[in-house]
C-alpha cells in the first residue's frame, strides 16, 4: 500500500494537528504506533501480527517480558526495525464484554497519557477494537475522535501530530463524518 502519505483529512487544535490517513500504521514515520494488543501481549494475529513480522520478533521478546496488560491500559515496548521508536500496545475491549465505551475511551487515554510521559511528539493509532474485536466501526470512530479531541483541547501536551491510521476503506466514513469540532 503506497497511500500513506495521502492527506484525507486533518484539524489542527492548539498545537496538534490530528490527521486521518489511509495506508500501512507499520510505515509511519512517528515517534509511536498503537498496537491493539490482547492481554498477554502476543502478537499473533491482526495489527499485531504485521508489526512484529515489520519491526522484528524484538518487539515480542520485549512484550514477553512484560507479560500482561490489562483492558483499557498501555505498555511500551522499542520499535524494533520499524521507523517508529517505540510500539505502544493497548487493550481495547472486546465488544459485548460490558463497558465498552469507557474501556476503549481508557485504551486511548492511556496511549495519550504514555506518549506524554514519555515526551513523545507523534503518535499513531489504528481503529482500537473495530477488528477482530467486534467494537462497531462507526462507535469506534466516534469515540476515539471525541477522546483525542477532549484531551488535546484540555491538556497541555507535547504531542505535536496525532494520526489515526486505516488500512480498510470501512472506517474511513465514519472518521471523516466525527472529525469535526
Amino acid at each position: 500500500m503506497k497511500e500513506i502519505n495521502k492527506k484525507i483529512n486533518k484539524i489542527k487544535i492548539r498545537n496538534t494537528t490530528i490527521e486521518i490517513l489511509r495506508g500501512d500504521i507499520t510505515d509511519m514515520n512517528a515517534d509511536a504506533i498503537v498496537n491493539a494488543a490482547n492481554n498477554e501481549l502476543q502478537h499473533g494475529g491482526g495489527v499485531a501480527l504485521a508489526i512484529v513480522q515489520k519491526g522484528g520478533n524484538i518487539i515480542q521478546e520485549e512484550s514477553d517480558k512484560i507479560g500482561f496488560c490489562e483492558t483499557g491500559k498501555a505498555v511500551i515496548t522499542t520499535g524494533g526495525n520499524l521507523k517508529a521508536k517505540f510500539i505502544i500496545h493497548t487493550v481495547g475491549p472486546v465488544y459485548g464484554e460490558g463497558n465498552d465505551a469507557k474501556k476503549l475511551k481508557n485504551a486511548v487515554l492511556s496511549c495519550l497519557n504514555l506518549a506524554y510521559n514519555e515526551n513523545l511528539k507523534s503518535i499513531a493509532f489504528p481503529a482500537i477494537s473495530a477488528g477482530i474485536y467486534r467494537f462497531p466501526k462507526d462507535r469506534c470512530a466516534k469515540l476515539m475522535l471525541d477522546t483525542i479531541v477532549t484531551y488535546v483541547k484540555n491538556r497541555d501536551t507535547n504531542l505535536r501530530e496525532i494520526y489515526i491510521v486505516l488500512y480498510d476503506n470501512e472506517t474511513f466514513p465514519y472518521l471523516k463524518r466525527n472529525l469535526k469540532i
